[in-house]
């Protein structure tokens, strides 16, 4: 029989104690210091920062067990974007085609920019840096914790750290990335906020009117079809189960894989990948779930509404908290003291380039919204979507242009750019001639996204 007075059967729970404890204590510090408050950083990263702050600290580092947060960083990220995907999306402002494509060409390039920059500092490091204890392909990295958060930072940084213990190199990669990520945070806050204020000076930035609480409607809760909010099962339950439906499909889904033989450049390259892009599959299993409900509502077989837009967000604003905080706290600051100057230089660059890359796109593509456009997409390339929306809800806080719905729909776009390349991220750590040739088709794509992004585009009289 199981002893409840054991402590490993509290051990996930005292893990989720600490998170929650954590967020609570960062939010009321962050409402009552003005400085905070103005510089927009999510407070989950500031749970997270906090939790580090502490670790150092005697007992207090025996109680934060890496391995869970690592757990909880890797599932929440999953969950959250299979949260997303069962959304059905509803469209608030107009935006075409054509320019959510661009906005996801946008998103793609920006990763490989920043992949590049990555690997022109990580190379030339690993050649004349005296620290052979450092890894070569490691700037890749950089897009993965800039572009894609704690998450998938973590994930790329255990396969890298794999990598290089296969080729007699001690790498820290798990906490370098998660560095990183939570650097890319802090740089989508302060320097959002800062080039914010600079444009409002300048007279460049546009204020829109602000209202002082968000103002909903009963069909922002729910539709009129709606199963009732508790019957014999409670709707968020329904959401839950949902999610967690999509989630073990998932997992079955990158077992199969794991059981396939794929022949050497599948078991060396693909197979690794597989555990890390759980959030895509992810994504995609949610999107087919997603269609089949609707179409089992199009033909009556399904009578009521099972999808809550509403409570979908809750659960995945909820997960992808975690998610941060967890991720933060996973840091080890002594595999970071030899990975100091490294990790200066990437965010250091990829702060520049992202800033500058971005900016241009912006001017390029969205002339009638460009600012509103830039905050957005820049938020979302060095922290997460929501980072993003926070940024974006400063200067448009009715969402009034397409900037926000670009952001929600280019990720299909960016998807189908990016997939293709993010294969090089399990391609470029097997040998150093492998990053050479990584640097190059990086340079080749990047042209390509550039012709597309910045090409002349005949006015119409």
């Amino acid at each position: 029989m199981t002893s409840f007075a054991d402590i490993s059967s509290w051990s996930l729970l005292i893990q989720l104690f600490v998170l929650v404890v954590a967020l609570l204590v960062a939010n009321v510090v962050r409402c009552n210091v003005p400085l905070l408050r103005r510089s927009l950083l999510p407070t989950a990263l500031l749970a997270g920062l906090l939790i580090l702050c502490l670790k150092p600290w005697g007992g207090f580092s025996a109680l934060v067990d890496r391995h869970a947060m690592e757990m909880i960083t890797y599932h929440a990220l999953g969950l959250g974007f299979v949260a997303m995907a069962l959304k059905n999306k509803k469209i608030k402002s107009a935006t075409t085609t054509l320019k959510v494509v661009e906005t996801g060409a946008v998103t793609a390039s920006t990763y490989i920019i920043q992949g590049l920059v990555g690997l022109i500092i990580t190379v030339p490091l690993f050649l004349w840096w005296n620290n052979r204890d450092f890894f070569y392909a490691s700037g890749l990295l950089l897009p993965m914790g800039y572009g894609q958060g704690p998450g998938q930072a973590m994930n790329f940084g255990g396969i890298y750290s794999g990598w290089a213990t296969d080729q007699g190199i001690t790498f820290h990669g798990t906490d370098l990335g998660l560095s990183i990520a939570a650097m890319g945070f802090i740089v989508g806050s302060l320097v959002g906020v800062i080039f914010m204020n600079i444009l409002r000076k300048k007279g460049k930035l546009s204020v829109r009117q602000k209202s002082e609480a968000e103002q909903y409607t009963l069909a922002d809760y729910q539709s009129d079809d709606e199963i009732p909010h508790s019957e014999s099962i409670d709707k968020l339950t329904v959401q839950v189960c949902l999610v967690l439906l999509v989630y073990g499909l998932v997992f079955l889904l990158m077992h199969g894989i794991e059981q396939l033989d794929l022949g050497d450049f599948g078991t060396k390259t693909l197979k690794p990948l597989v555990w890390g892009f759980n959030f895509l599959w992810g994504t995609l299993i949610g999107v087919l779930v997603k269609v089949i409900i609707n179409r089992l509502r199009k033909t009556h077989v399904m009578q009521r509404e099972y999808i809550n837009n509403f409570t979908l967000d809750r659960i995945a604003g909820t997960c992808f908290d975690l998610m941060i905080v967890a991720g933060t706290a996973a840091i080890d600051w002594g595999n970071l003291s030899g990975l100091l100057l490294p990790l200066i230089l990437l965010c250091l660059a990829g702060a520049v380039v992202t800033f500058w890359y971005v900016l241009r796109c912006c001017k390029r593509l969205y002339p009638d919204y460009q600012y509103e456009a830039f905050f957005s997409m820049f938020g979302m390339l060095t922290g997460t979507a929501s980072n993003g929306m926070i940024l974006l809800r400063e200067i448009d806080p009715r969402f009034e242009t397409p900037a926000a719905n670009n952001l929600v729909l280019q990720t299909i776009p960016a998807l189908a750019f990016g997939f293709p390349v993010l294969l090089l991220v399990g391609f470029a750590p097997q040998s150093f001639h492998n990053t050479l040739i990584t640097v190059g088709i990086l340079v080749a794509a990047l042209a390509a996204f550039a012709l597309f992004i910045f090409r002349k585009v005949k006015s119409k009289k």
